[in-house]
Parts: C-alpha cells; structure tokens; sequence
C-alpha cells in the first residue's frame, strides 16, 4: 500500500512593527511668573527682582555676604518666595540646599528649563 504523504501549509504571521516617531514628546513649558510690585523680591544689595531670570542675574552678581544675609540654617528667603510668589514648588525646595549664590544660580538655571523664557 503506498503511504499517502500530507503537508500542511502553516500560516505565516507577519509581523507589523509599528513605527514610533523618535522625536521626543514635549510637555508644555510653564509661563514664566511675573511678581508685582508688592511682592518682589527686595535684595538686601537692593536689587529689586520680579522673576525667576531677575533671580538667575541677581546669584550672578551677588556677594557671599549678601546671600547669607537671606539664608540661614533656619530661613530662606529666596526659597520662600519662589514658593508662595513664583509658585514653584520644586525650585523652592531645591534652592533650600543651596550653599552659595553660585550653586543658587545652577539650581535655577536647571528650573528655567522648564518654563517659557
């Protein structure tokens, strides 16, 4: 008897690869906040700042002196008011660490990155 050979036909998957753009996704940049006059930013050297730019120049000029005249272990008033006037949370926390006007001014160039300069 001879033997009856079957083939199957397998189906072949094909595979769709999906194309992903490789352009990152931009969030939505923050509008820079501008304080008014009743809320800036007084500097002991008396520089007057309303934003967080204003601030970035003000660490660039600024003497040690200066900045330790509004920092202390117990207060910082450049953190404050980015806080509770410029309503940045996260550069308010971060400039709390900050030890010198220079260090003051990389954290705020960092967080300027964020916003719509």
């Amino acid at each position: 008897m001879p033997t009856k050979t079957t083939t199957k036909k397998t189906a072949s998957a094909k595979v769709v690869k999906k194309s992903v753009s490789k352009k990152a996704v931009q969030t939505k940049k923050r509008p820079l906040i501008f304080s008014d006059n009743q809320t800036s930013f007084w500097v002991q050297d008396g520089q007057v700042l309303n934003n967080l730019v204003a601030l970035k120049e003000a660490f660039s000029t600024m003497s040690k002196a200066t900045y330790t005249y509004h920092t202390s272990l117990d207060h910082n008033d450049f953190a404050t008011w980015v806080a509770l006037v410029l309503d940045d949370d996260a550069c308010a926390a971060a400039l709390q660490s900050a030890k010198t006007p220079a260090a003051a001014k990389t954290i705020v160039i960092k967080h300027l990155k964020l916003y719509d300069v």
